[in-house]
């Protein structure tokens, strides 16, 4: 351990109090966890090894979460099988945090639902990691971990690193956060924070709606990150208050830390990012790829299927039509963010401009059943990951962008930079 005067990182905090004792990065540690998720994706494996495990009943019931997104409605009867699964573990072990098809995305709803400041979570799906937005450790796990987590409420980790991550300067016009997060993962790469914690800081983080937080923290995983997590502040404590939740804790980092490294970008010029196949960490700005015809624009995901992100995106169809070598698939995060873009007229600008608007869930995301591309097609998405077969279709290509890029080139048909459109 290090010395006792060494000052704490958010993360080590958030593990100190799980524990009940000071620990630093390094540290191996038995921890109580808050909440604990799994989807249809990792869930049917996580009750078959619970099972086989001994377990008979899970340590608590109210801290389980269980949600049907990444084939919701199921597309064939092996899917409905595994859904129905689901179903019955929840009515006998009493979960009543179970959402069947039509909520949304598993970490849409675990921060609009459950997700609070200093909490330790864990989710059986790479993404958990978003929750780090709200200010608490968020993490993903195995499945057969998860199965000894529903047993035991507890997970053993080794307290990680810390990489801070400083954005500083002026946001430039219709640049987002996926922008932001995208350079990132550019500069940093695929493999260059494996087994760390992402501290995102600066003024620009600060100035960024929680929307635009959650999809920083959403990719910190591209980077073979343990977590994302950005400091509790004024708009983490009024979003939470919305949703009527409060902090458990609104943590900050000691003055006195030593991060393991720390990476400035100052990103008052920066581009719009494209995320070129087969790699997330293949970035390039928006002009070096512009021109490129496309074929099929995804609108959605855990990254950027929130309420901001249709905003900037309709701001951008209105009164626009989808180029008509161009399908465009939109589909809002959860029900909630389906409701709010309702009662805004998102949807009928998306309908109007000739979009297909799909149920909430995952989508085209996971590949498994909506929006699958052919052979040889080149496709747009917001979404999160872009390697060989990530959609359904081993040889089309894949790339990713933000809401505004996607919109916008959905519309000239081919990949546009909007600050090059008169």
């Amino acid at each position: 351990m290090v010395e006792a005067l060494t000052g704490q990182t958010i993360t080590e905090k958030i593990f100190s109090l799980a524990v009940g004792k000071k620990v630093f990065a390094g540290d191996i540690v038995v921890v109580p966890v808050d909440l604990a998720m799994a989807h249809d994706g990792t869930a049917p494996l996580t009750i078959n090894s619970f099972r086989e495990m001994g377990g008979e009943k899970v340590w608590d019931p109210n801290r389980i979460i269980l949600v049907i997104d990444h084939v919701a409605p199921s597309s064939f009867e092996g899917t409905s099988n595994l859904h129905k699964l689901m179903r019955e573990f929840t009515h006998e072990q009493n979960i009543k945090n179970f959402y069947d098809i039509g909520w949304g995305v598993c970490h849409q709803l675990m921060v609009e639902n459950h997700v609070t400041s200093g909490m330790v979570v864990v989710g059986a799906d790479s993404h958990t990691c978003t929750y780090g937005a709200l200010g608490a450790f968020a993490t993903g796990i195995g499945s057969t971990e998860m199965a000894a987590v529903f047993k035991t409420g507890k997970l053993w980790f080794r307290v990680p690193e810390t990489i801070q991550c400083r954005f500083t300067g002026e946001i430039p016009p219709n640049v987002m956060a996926k922008d932001l997060i995208l350079h990132m993962v550019g500069e940093i790469g695929a493999d260059g924070a494996t087994y760390k914690a992402i501290d995102f800081s600066g003024d620009v983080v600060k100035k960024l709606s929680v929307d635009g937080r959650l999809t920083l923290c959403n990719m910190v995983v591209e980077m073979g990150a343990k977590s994302g997590i950005i400091q509790p502040d004024q708009k983490t404590y009024e979003y939470l208050k919305s949703k009527n939740r409060f902090p458990k804790t609104m943590l900050k980092n000691d003055p006195n830390i030593k991060f393991k490294e720390i990476y400035e970008f100052e990103i008052s010029k920066l581009e719009p990012q494209i995320a070129c196949p087969p790699t997330v960490d293949n970035v390039k700005s928006v002009s070096e790829v512009e021109g490129l015809e496309i074929d099929q624009v995804f609108l959605g995901s855990c990254t950027n299927g929130r309420i901001e992100d249709l905003k900037e995106a309709a701001k951008i169809l209105v009164n626009q039509k989808i180029h008509p070598n161009v399908r465009m698939i939109v589909i809002p995060a959860s029900r909630n963010v389906y409701l709010e873009a309702l009662k805004e007229g998102l949807i009928e600008i998306f309908v109007k401009a000739g979009c297909t608007v799909c149920n909430p869930g995952c989508g085209p995301c996971a590949g498994a059943h909506q929006g699958v591309p052919a052979k040889g097609e080149i496709v747009l998405s917001t979404s999160n990951r872009n390697f060989v077969g990530r959609m359904g279709c081993a040889e089309a290509e894949i790339y990713l962008c933000s809401p505004i890029t996607a919109a916008i080139s959905a519309v000239k048909g081919k990949i546009t930079n909007v600050n090059h459109v008169r």
